[in-house]
């Protein structure tokens, strides 16, 4: 097998288990693997550390999968590693017990890296992040179906990680038919119909599914703004469990406000204004007009994908947490996120800090949230640590 000599001093990390081998980490290869191939990774003394997928045109040069130099990474190793996901959603989580979306497979964060798989309804949605992985869709679909029966199976594997993976775009049914334009799921016992064919991601942002939830004893009478609203989650929520008051949803997608606006109706929730605009422009036009809000969510997209992106994302976030805060009621709440893996959590609390310095208004965490629990978080690998959301009250 082929092997990667690791240079002097960066191995501490792998013997500890982080699944990222980057590409300045690497003193050598031994032998000619091919992208997508199996090697061995070894410190700087040839001492084994683990074995991974293999891809010279990746930042990521290798993706570690197995710390046990006899394991074979074969068949049987995917059907475990979906057998133990499976388990935490079904057996320990018990999400189906209550939802019917979810997610089944969490890349790093259940020993898979680069894959994702969503469950809505009765439907999984499979994205495929890393070459090495793309090169056995046949044994992860395989064990999809061995552990997850009954359910079908569409691919979303068009992104621009797996573009820069060098991975072939690969997008449809791996089953009989095809998913409808729209498939109903339940979730806290609220309707959604998801487009898991041209939605965002796999059709819906899945991790925030507890945050959405999680802001409604905040809400009572409080009039809303919720912005980069998408599908229309947290303002639908929030207004189908009777919790908030008149509700402003803004996004820039004719596609994401006619979901929800259907969403809405779905749920017999008819008070809610969709209004199409650039938030950064809509939050400041809000403030000029001296309108006040007693609950705004902030939910953007990624700011930062690499770490070179950081300072401006910073500068991002900053820009439309100050502005918000300014359009805040004194003793508002602001429900603040972050889904930027290079932005850590400390990082973001002193961009909050900077804002509500840079106008004056003191501002309390009321609760730090992240992710849910099908989204697990692998302590050797703090980046899959990434979704940060702050419940804050502004004074």
């Amino acid at each position: 097998m082929p092997t990667v000599h690791l240079r002097r001093g960066r191995a501490k990390p792998f013997f500890f288990g982080h699944p990222w081998v980057f590409s300045g980490s690497v003193q050598r290869v031994d032998g000619e693997p091919g992208d997508g191939d199996m090697v061995h990774v070894v410190d700087d003394r040839g001492q084994f550390v683990a074995k991974g997928l293999y891809n010279g045109h990746s930042q990521i040069r290798v993706r570690l999968l197995s710390w046990n130099p006899d394991e074979v990474v074969d068949e049987a190793f995917f059907a475990s590693r979906v057998r133990l996901a499976v388990a935490l959603r079904n057996d320990v989580l018990r999400l189906p017990e209550h939802t019917d979306a979810y997610r089944v497979v969490h890349s790093e964060g259940d020993g898979l890296p680069g894959v994702v798989v969503d469950r809505y309804g009765d439907w999984l949605v499979l994205q495929i992040l890393s070459l090495g992985m793309a090169h056995r869709r046949a044994l992860i679909l395989e064990a999809l179906r061995q552990h997850c029966p009954g359910l079908a199976v569409f691919e979303r594997s068009d992104t621009d990680v797996a573009d820069k993976e060098g991975i072939e775009p690969h997008v449809g049914s791996h089953a009989d038919g095809e998913p409808p334009e729209r498939v109903p799921i339940t979730m806290h016992g609220v309707r959604f119909d998801v487009d898991v064919r041209a939605g965002q991601k796999t059709g819906l942002f899945l991790d925030q599914r507890d945050n959405w939830r999680a802001v409604l004893p905040y809400a009572a009478g409080r009039r809303m703004l919720d912005c980069f609203a998408y599908a229309g989650a947290f303002s639908i929520f929030a207004k189908a469990q009777g919790a908030v008051g008149e509700t402003i949803a803004v996004d820039l997608s004719d596609h994401a406000l006619a979901l929800a606006r259907h969403n809405a109706e779905l749920n017999a929730v008819d008070d809610i204004t969709f209004l199409k605009g650039n938030v950064f422009g809509e939050l400041r036009r809000l403030r000029a007009e001296e309108q006040a809000f007693g609950l705004i969510v902030l939910d953007p997209p990624k700011f930062a994908r690499s770490h070179a992106d950081v300072e401006k994302a910073l500068r991002g976030y900053k820009d439309i947490n100050l502005v918000a805060m300014q359009c805040l009621e004194p003793g508002g709440i602001l429900v603040t996120c972050s889904c930027s893996q290079h932005v850590d959590g400390a990082t973001f609390d002193a961009m909050l800090n900077a804002a509500a310095i840079d106008i004056g208004r003191d501002v309390q965490v009321l609760e730090t949230r992240g992710q849910g629990p099908d989204h697990p978080v692998t302590v050797a690998c703090p980046e899959t640590r990434y979704l940060k959301c702050r419940i804050c009250r502004v004074l």
